[in-house]
C-alpha cells in the first residue's frame, strides 16, 4: 500500500503525517479521511483550485492532469511545474510526498 507524505503545514497539519492509502483514490478524498482538512469549495468537481498541492516527490506516478486541471491550475496560488489539484491526483502504486500551499485563492473559508 502506497503512503503518503503530508509536509507540516501551520494550520492544517502542523506535525506532518505519513499516510498508508489505497490505491485509486483521489488525494483531496485521502486527506480528508485523514483528518487533514485541505479546502475543497466546489467540493471536488475540479471547478476551482482551494484544493492545490505540491507533490514533491512522486510526480510522475499520478494520474495525468487532464485540460480542465491544467486549465484551473493557471489560478492557483504559488503555482509550480509540480502542482496538482488534489482531487483530480488519483494515486497509483507509487509513494507520494505533499506539500499544502500556505494560501488558496479562497477569500473566506468556513472551517479556518
Amino acid at each position: 500500500m502506497p503512503q503518503i507524505v503530508v509536509l507540516p503545514h501551520a494550520v492544517l497539519c502542523p506535525e506532518g503525517a505519513v499516510i498508508d492509502a489505497p490505491s485509486g483514490k483521489s488525494v483531496c478524498d485521502i486527506l480528508l479521511e485523514s483528518d487533514i482538512d485541505i479546502e475543497h469549495a466546489c467540493e471536488k468537481s475540479c471547478a476551482c483550485t482551494t484544493c492545490h498541492i505540491l507533490i514533491r516527490e512522486g510526480f510522475s506516478s499520478l494520474t495525468e492532469a487532464d485540460e480542465k486541471e491544467e486549465d484551473l491550475l493557471d489560478r492557483a496560488w504559488g503555482l509550480e511545474s509540480t502542482s496538482r489539484l488534489s482531487c483530480q491526483a488519483i494515486l497509483q502504486g507509487a509513494d507520494l510526498v505533499v506539500e499544502i500551499p500556505k494560501y488558496t485563492i479562497n477569500q473566506v473559508s468556513e472551517s479556518h
